[in-house]
């Protein structure tokens, strides 16, 4: 099972099982901006990108 261990990335699940795009959209681009600035490392990306792919969306 899939355990992430970012809180961005518990957040973003939270926020698409909601069905809140808008905070979802936000913190995907949150994220990326960190990984482009180097101010987070590939990790939580990964997770983030797995997240998208596995969680479905509610609401």
């Amino acid at each position: 099972m899939f355990e992430p261990t970012h809180q961005s990335v518990r957040d973003y699940i939270a926020a698409k099982k909601a069905g809140d795009t808008a905070t979802a959209d936000r913190i995907i681009l949150e994220v990326t901006a960190r990984f482009e600035t180097g101010a987070t490392g590939g990790d939580e990306v990964v997770e983030l990108l797995v997240a998208t792919v596995i969680t479905r969306s509610g609401g």
